[in-house]
């Protein structure tokens, strides 16, 4: 793949996302920070990211995309996770997105994304997206809820340089096609479809929790609305849009 983008490699540090938003400001479009070991990397809801060092893929990407507004911030999300997931296409391993940004391979968890975005008036000015995929880690501490990785689905060690290579290519694939379309008609549909079409659990019943109440409910996903939140449908046909952090998979 021809480098046009930069990829700092570190050894340690304590979060990628860390380094990316001292740069946020002076490194180009692409910039990507990567360890072989995070000492406080971070996953969402504020959990902490655990990976065995070097044995895994853990980076941050620096999106600075130009005139995008603010209200379309969940490109970033949707170009994350899409890349993510077609990287593992590669080794014939098919994933789904765990709304909004994690991928799981059947109820297993590979990859989890924290994304923290800037914005200067209406626009977008830098967005880090903070990614960590389980490459060839097999064993796991107690107590984190059904990791899975590349290597214990396919039986093979990867090189990080290599797989890392073709990720970052992987995602600016998606990156790129947003960024297009989006400077043409204002959208970027084409994107957002692939995204809801490979949603975990779309169009199936199960169960969840809604956060504030504690209650426990059956919904299928039958979507995404226009400030990226969850669509639930209960049986009754009954639809409610969840933010992030107001409900809760039950896996």
């Amino acid at each position: 793949m021809a480098k046009k983008h930069e990829i700092i490699w570190m050894e340690e540090t304590d979060s990628t996302n860390n380094r990316a938003l001292e740069g946020a400001n002076s490194y180009p479009d692409k910039t990507t920070w990567v360890a072989d070991f995070q000492s406080a990397g971070r996953g969402q809801r504020g959990n902490k990211w655990t990976s065995t060092k070097a044995e895994n893929l853990t980076f941050t990407i620096l999106f600075r995309p130009k005139e995008v507004l603010a209200q379309d911030q969940f490109l970033i999300s949707e170009v994350s996770a899409l890349g993510v997931v077609r990287f593992l296409a590669r080794h014939n391993v098919s994933a789904k997105i765990k709304w909004p940004n994690d991928i799981y391979v059947g109820d297993k968890k590979i990859c989890g994304i924290l994304i923290e975005h800037a914005v200067t008036g209406p626009y977008i000015s830098s967005s880090i997206s903070g990614i960590g995929v389980n490459l060839n880690q097999t064993e796991f501490p107690e107590g984190i809820p059904n990791p899975i990785s590349l290597s214990l689905l396919t039986g093979a060690q990867y090189d990080r340089e290599t797989e890392m290579d073709n990720l970052l290519e992987d995602i600016f694939y998606y990156y790129d096609k947003a960024l297009a379309e989006y400077a043409s008609n204002g959208k970027y549909s084409a994107v957002e479809d692939e995204y809801l079409s490979i949603l975990y659990r779309k169009g199936e019943f199960h169960r969840y929790i809604e956060c504030e109440s504690g209650k426990e409910i059956e919904a299928k996903i039958v979507g995404i609305d226009k400030c990226a939140c969850l669509v639930l449908e209960d049986r009754k046909g009954a639809r409610k849009s969840y933010p992030f952090k107001e409900i809760s998979y039950i896996i």
